[in-house]
């Protein structure tokens, strides 16, 4: 019997985008079912200000095999990705995007990869086969940096450390959770399976700008959090070895 899987979706203020969630996501759900794989659904409102728990409940509410929790006020991504592990029992779980800047069809070419034995597969647009798309340069080159500061310690050919669309075991989550709530505990859950010398695969992906909504993250905060997560690296390395 193929893996069970479970699709967590944190999603914060983004009344706009569901209609588009619910076009670009469940025919990629149905196709998954339809080859014979069980999958259920959970939707994380972070505590939205707006009336995205409205427009979850109205969009996704009917469906099967389909929940909506929510936060009674924000606490951030980590947050609510750890309530998706505790809300959920598939045997993989997926963490994706509410604004579609990954196509939630990459599911799909992820699953492949567990598939082949892969503890933790993310989407990676900085793969050499992935690009970006309308993203702005300041963005750009935040990402890339961090990317080759994270290369840089710990010596691992990956392209994307911070994307959040990725699929895990859950027999492995435990041992690489995060505590952080921040945008940051992405990267480091990806960073404890590198030293952990857990089974990474990256599925090239194309990264395109949000149609709907504004960005969540708020960039200088974001570039503090990797910092302080980069010097917890180093201390524990003991610096960097040629």
């Amino acid at each position: 019997m193929p893996a069970t899987l479970s699709v967590v979706v944190p999603c914060y203020n983004e009344a706009d985008g569901i209609a588009q969630l619910r076009e670009r996501l469940l025919p990629v759900l149905d196709r998954i079912a339809a080859a014979g794989r069980e999958v259920d659904l959970l939707l994380v409102d972070d505590g939205s200000r707006d009336d995205t728990y409205a427009r979850l409940c109205t969009a996704f509410g009917s469906r099967l095999r389909t929940r909506v929790v929510r936060h009674e006020r924000n606490l951030n991504l980590g947050a609510a990705i750890r309530t998706g592990i505790s809300e959920t029992k598939g045997e993989w779980i997926a963490n994706l995007d509410s604004d579609c800047t990954y196509d939630p069809a990459l599911l799909e070419p992820m699953l492949e990869e567990m598939e082949k034995g892969a503890d933790l597969v993310t989407v990676s647009p900085y793969h050499p086969e992935g690009r970006v798309e309308g993203v702005p340069a300041y963005r750009m080159f935040l990402s890339r940096s961090l990317t080759a500061m994270y290369r840089l310690i710990l010596r691992k050919r990956i392209y994307t450390f911070t994307a959040l669309a990725r699929v895990y075991r859950r027999a492995a989550v435990s041992r690489i959770a995060s505590p952080a709530f921040d945008f940051t505990c992405v990267a480091e859950m990806m960073l404890k399976a590198l030293k952990q010398d857990l089974r990474v695969a990256e599925t090239p992906a194309v990264l395109t700008v949000r149609r709907f909504g504004e960005s969540k993250m708020k960039t200088a905060r974001v570039i503090r959090a990797h910092l302080r997560l980069i010097a917890r690296l180093l201390l524990r390395s003991g610096s960097l070895r040629a």
